[in-house]
């Protein structure tokens, strides 16, 4: 979404989620001479997710504007990903010419490899290490830089990276991050991939990457040193959280690339995002889950690490529902991915099973975090969505998203989501909610994670783990109510305790009703 749209779609995200009220005066320091209404920092409506992929952009009104609207729903990290260090001529990139000559020219020097990057950020001027070679100009109203890879100024033979950008998206929004205590993890930049094989990294390009992503580090080190938003990197290349072959082509990039991001920015955390497949036939079940995790754990150089596995629920290619409805239809939304057919028919099991193994095999220095996807695998008339690029994608609810909460579990560090624009912010019609208006409206609905038997002085009963249960009532189905005798915040749950013994080997419904008078239901959570 771009121009106009944008500001508008954002304005109104921003008018109907806030209430107007106090604000903390604007920084003059982060203002960079643009006039921006005051900023609000208040977490007015805290959800359960509380990180979001985002799309920089330089406008810092904008910017300002949407962090505000994750911010003020419990958002407090934001992730980019890395544009793509292209090893082929990228139609789409700019000519651009250097005192009459075409950018990839080098006088009294031969150009081996030309590579392109079209990113959202300006360098800071230590990427300009090779005076007369490594450039920064204006062309056609784009920013240009020309940078050399090679290992000294004065070699004969020369890669080139032509990058361009539309201006600061980044720093714009570490800068923006900073000033409401959120944290940022920009992606680093992407593989090459291989020709006829996109999945996989093109390993002839790797030395080059390394060298690039090295340049790029050690700029973040030094613009964002002393900006409390850098965090750390995301990962951009994407894998499976599967078993796989000993010599693994993806597995490789990522022990090189991020052996870099250890030496260039020791301690920061490397956030990486697998996927997971059900679908019979093309996905795997989840015994393979604990292998591909060991393994993608076997590439963070010693540095912390981040795993925030998706879900596969956005995509269709993993269920949510109970272990005890294996037998039931698949979703309706789900049927264009895998058939009308029940759901051990379809898949090899639902995204709980897959959290819960990975949940029981986190490697050191790891934290398991989940990436719920804010979306439906394709449209419906009516629905906003994703319409380009392809795949068309559509826009889903948040009691649908509350499931996936449910069965993320409580064991994992955090939630996330892919992603921002379009699927939290798009509306099919100037007066149709979005999903982060909703979520909004109803974040002070109870969200009913875990329950298991635990005794309190000497009395059984149960133990409730989820979200917004202070004050909550139970209803177990079809046994009856139970009001909580003990409610306990913590840092991420908060957990009730009733004196209830549900049936053994019987799943039971949880219907939680909490003090504001909102109401919730788990439907498969009593083992």
């Amino acid at each position: 979404m771009e121009g106009a749209w944008v500001h508008r779609i954002l304005w109104l995200v921003v008018a109907v989620v806030f209430v107007v009220g106090l604000a903390i005066p604007d920084d003059p320091d982060v203002a960079t001479g643009q006039e921006c209404p005051p900023r609000d920092t208040r977490v007015l409506a805290p959800y359960a997710v509380t990180g979001y992929f985002v799309i920089p952009r330089a406008d810092r009104c904008v910017t300002q504007r949407m962090v505000e609207a994750i911010h003020a729903i419990g958002g407090d990290t934001l992730i980019t990903f890395g544009p793509r260090f292209n090893a082929r001529p990228d139609p789409d990139f700019p000519e651009c010419a250097v005192d009459g000559r075409p950018c990839a020219e080098l006088p009294g020097k031969r150009v081996r490899q030309v590579y392109t990057y079209m990113t959202s950020e300006e360098f800071g001027p230590g990427m300009l290490r090779c005076p007369g070679i490594d450039r920064r100009f204006e062309s056609g109203g784009r920013t240009f830089y020309r940078l050399t890879l090679a290992g000294s100024c004065a070699d004969a033979e020369h890669d080139l990276v032509l990058a361009t950008t539309d201006g600061d998206g980044l720093g714009t929004l570490v800068r923006e991050a900073s000033a409401y205590g959120m944290t940022v993890y920009p992606g680093l930049p992407a593989a090459p991939q291989r020709e006829g094989k996109q999945w996989e990294p093109d390993h002839a390009h790797t030395g080059a990457l390394n060298a690039f992503t090295a340049r790029v580090l050690a700029d973040y080190r030094q613009r964002f040193t002393g900006l409390a938003a850098f965090g750390g990197v995301y990962q951009s290349f994407e894998l499976a959280m599967r078993a796989r072959a000993e010599r693994d082509p993806i597995i490789e990039l990522y022990a090189a690339q991020h052996a870099v991001v250890a030496a260039t920015l020791p301690g920061r955390k490397i956030v990486v995002s697998p996927y997971i497949d059900a679908r019979r036939g093309r996905g795997f079940p989840p015994s393979q889950v604990a292998e591909g995790l060991a393994d993608i754990a076997g590439t963070r150089a010693g540095q912390p690490m981040a795993v925030a596995v998706q879900d596969g629920r956005g995509t269709g290619k993993v269920p949510v529902h109970g272990p005890h409805e294996a037998d039931a239809r698949v979703a309706e939304r789900l049927v264009p991915v895998v058939g009308d057919v029940r759901n051990a028919q379809g898949y090899h099991g639902p995204t709980s099973a897959y959290i819960e193994t990975a949940a029981a095999n986190v490697p050191d220095g790891v934290e398991l975090w989940v990436n719920a996807e804010g979306f439906e695998p394709t449209p419906v008339a009516g629905e906003c969505g994703r319409l380009d690029p392809l795949p068309h994608r559509g826009r889903t609810t948040k009691s649908r998203l509350d499931r996936q909460i449910m069965a993320a579990g409580a064991e994992v560090a955090k939630i996330i989501s892919y992603k921002w624009e379009p699927f939290y912010t798009c509306q099919a019609g100037h007066d149709t909610p979005s999903l982060a208006d909703d979520i909004a409206a109803g974040w002070q609905q109870p969200i009913i994670v875990n329950a298991y038997r635990k005794e309190l002085n000497g009395r059984p009963g149960l133990l409730v783990e989820g979200y917004h249960l202070h004050g909550v009532t139970l209803r177990f189905d079809p046994q009856g109510a139970v009001a909580a005798q003990e409610w306990h915040g913590r840092e991420r749950l908060e957990s009730a305790w009733v004196p209830y013994e549900p049936p053994p080997g019987t799943w039971t419904s949880i219907t939680a009703t909490n003090a504001t008078g909102h109401t919730s239901t788990n439907p498969y959570v009593m083992r």
